[in-house]
């Protein structure tokens, strides 16, 4: 099974966005094409394997297209669909990825959970590479990046004192759990602009803060998961122990690679149980409802074009724009 293009594969639209004809149609278009749940692959997590059924489509959205490919299958009895954050071949750096276009689409596709998996260094003694960590905390040391569907006429203020869903987190630390790794719950995560590693003065200081693992992509997936009322969780693989050990190597992206392959297995045995043990769940969280007393500008003041591209996050409390 592969994300890249192949034979079977839809093209639900071209990269401009712009509809096509016939098979290039909206992705609701195509009958079946949807999923409940989202898992967006990291470093060395590239495609999905278990998947029945699996096709691989295009989803446009009104912010791009997502950094790779949507494959869309079932897995454990339930519909998921994946995207490999970093695209195919690793080619997208953190800063430039397309978050705001990938949860767009996964939203599109009827997905409500989703899961992160990513590849992260260690803060603490304790954490050790090829550990799990599934963290309910993240200090967002990132640089101009845009980590909010609105503006452009339209303010929200969504909640983020929590910024993983802690149905979802607890539900993924137990299938974590499950497969025999070592597994942290809990734990806060410093997100860094990237892509260079930490200075050993910066690695200092997050450990001083009390913080338990680094890495470069959870923000903004993070907050536009929760202003597209999605629950999000991040499993974070250790790969190093970044560069406050004493006597470890600092990381480098050989000493990344060579645990990257232990851990991605664990992470696609991992992932499968926990779709098994969430899927077909109603949710019991309050993420489903983060935009309900959020935004801030009366509706008949946001511009029309404004709405329109915000409609899929939207709708269920404004209705379809017109």
């Amino acid at each position: 099974m592969t994300t890249a293009p192949a034979e079977g594969m839809i093209d639900a639209g071209r990269r401009d966005g712009a509809a096509g004809s016939g098979e290039r149609g909206a992705v609701a278009g195509i009958s079946g094409l949807t999923a409940e749940i989202g898992v967006i692959g990291g470093s060395g997590f590239y495609q999905i394997e278990g998947l029945t059924g699996a096709r691989t489509i295009e989803v446009p959205t009104p912010f791009g297209h997502p950094s790779s490919p949507l494959t869309i299958g079932t897995l454990a009895g339930h519909r998921v669909a994946f995207v490999a954050r970093h695209g195919a071949g690793h080619r997208i750096l953190p800063s430039e990825l397309p978050s705001h276009a990938n949860l767009h689409a996964l939203k599109q596709l009827g997905v409500s959970r989703v899961i992160g998996v990513s590849a992260v260094g260690s803060l603490r003694e304790g954490i050790a590479p090829q550990h799990a960590v599934v963290p309910d905390q993240v200090i967002d040391r990132t640089r101009g990046r845009q980590s909010t569907f609105f503006g452009d006429g339209l303010v929200a203020h969504i909640g983020f004192a929590d910024p993983f869903c802690p149905e979802l987190s607890s539900a993924l630390a137990r299938a974590s759990e499950a497969g025999g790794v070592t597994t942290h719950r809990g734990g806060t995560m410093v997100v860094i602009e990237g892509p260079a590693f930490s200075t050993r003065a910066e690695s200092q200081l997050y450990r001083s803060w009390g913080a338990a693992v680094i890495g470069m992509t959870v923000i903004p997936e993070a907050k536009l998961a929760r202003e597209a009322e999605l629950c999000y969780a991040s499993l974070s693989l250790v790969t190093d122990y970044d560069v406050w050990h004493p006597t470890e190597a600092d990381v480098s992206a050989d000493v990344v690679v060579q645990n990257l392959r232990a851990n991605v297995a664990h992470a696609r045995a991992a992932v499968g149980r926990a779709v098994a043990a969430i899927g077909g769940r109603a949710r019991g969280c309050a993420c489903g409802e983060a935009l309900a007393s959020s935004v801030i500008t009366p509706r008949e003041l946001v511009p029309l074009e404004t709405r329109r591209r915000l409609a899929l996050l939207l709708e269920r409390h404004w209705g379809t724009p017109s």
